[in-house]
């Protein structure tokens, strides 16, 4: 019976650390982003299509892995199978408080479809609606991550079904009906953030936010009882990757050029009273604004 489980174990273990590192790695062999031309078709009018190119990429890439992605895939698996090893026991310690039980469930609704879609879609209308590019392309390409994250979570769940920490006396297990490996919350928690950090990497405490709160999500799923470490580190780790594939195959370079129009368009005499004007938008005010 020990043997059984250890074997079982193994496969989800090399399983899900194999395709994990492929999918991370695959973010390096994407094309980088380059300006489009003005009769490019629109991200709305690609989107679908990019999803389906998007999926052919993620389940093909254990195929292209090579020599150099082994610095993906051997701490990868010895993190994974250490957790996986442990996980039995720390699911059990975390489970015998109930404590944090209500801060975890309220957390973890930041990593909900819910959560994160609100978030994605709360980009784009704005995006639309102050003719802002940047933020329209965020919500586009996180609304693609969250999709292609979805996907990728469940199948990965229903090939592994492991059982959940609190599913009795199977809890733990692979191949038995259960839905815990990888966490569902973390994929798309991650997959989001990396498209927000990515997008405004040059806002640090945007950067910050989005990763700090897709941290916060994955450590929730823990302490919440919901998941085991392995499956909150794996789900985090595809995310990242996912989310990062997305943006470097589909950023559109001409976001950040608009962008840096338009600070450059702010008045630099005031620095806390300031007339702003933007002739893309063709928005004229008076702002209370501050850089740091």
């Amino acid at each position: 019976m020990r043997s059984n489980r250890t074997s079982k174990c193994l496969f989800a273990m090399v399983l899900s650390t194999v395709f994990l590192s492929a999918v991370i790695s695959a973010h390096a062999q994407a094309p980088s982003s380059t300006p489009q031309p003005s009769k490019t078709p629109t991200l709305e009018s690609q989107f679908f299509k990019n999803v389906l190119r998007d999926q052919k990429a993620i389940w093909t890439s254990p195929f292209h892995l090579r020599g150099r992605d082994a610095r993906w895939l051997a701490p990868l698996s010895l993190g994974t199978a250490a957790l996986i090893a442990t996980d039995r026991r720390t699911g059990d310690e975390i489970a015998e408080s109930t404590s944090q039980l209500n801060a975890s469930r309220i957390v973890s609704y930041a990593g909900s479809a819910y959560g994160v879609g609100g978030i994605a879609a709360t980009f784009y209308l704005f995006g639309r609606a102050r003719h802002d590019e940047r933020a329209r392309e965020t919500g586009l390409l996180g609304a693609e991550a969250l999709i292609d994250s979805a996907i990728v979570v469940t199948a990965l769940k229903e090939i592994t079904q492991r059982g959940r920490p609190l599913s009795g006396r199977d809890r733990s297990e692979f191949f038995d009906g259960g839905s815990s490996f990888p966490s569902g919350h973390s994929i798309e928690a991650w997959s989001l953030a990396a498209v927000i950090a990515n997008e405004y990497h040059d806002h640090r405490w945007v950067q910050i936010g989005a990763y700090g709160i897709a941290s916060a999500v994955s450590l929730s799923r823990f302490t919440g009882s919901k998941h085991y470490l392995s499956d909150v580190l794996v789900g985090s780790a595809a995310g990242y990757g996912i989310g990062l594939y997305v943006y470097r195959t589909h950023h559109r370079a001409k976001t950040d050029s608009d962008d840096e129009e338009e600070s450059h368009s702010r008045s630099k005499l005031f620095p806390l009273i300031a007339p702003e004007y933007s002739r893309r938008a063709r928005d004229y005010g008076v702002v209370l604004a501050w850089s740091f």
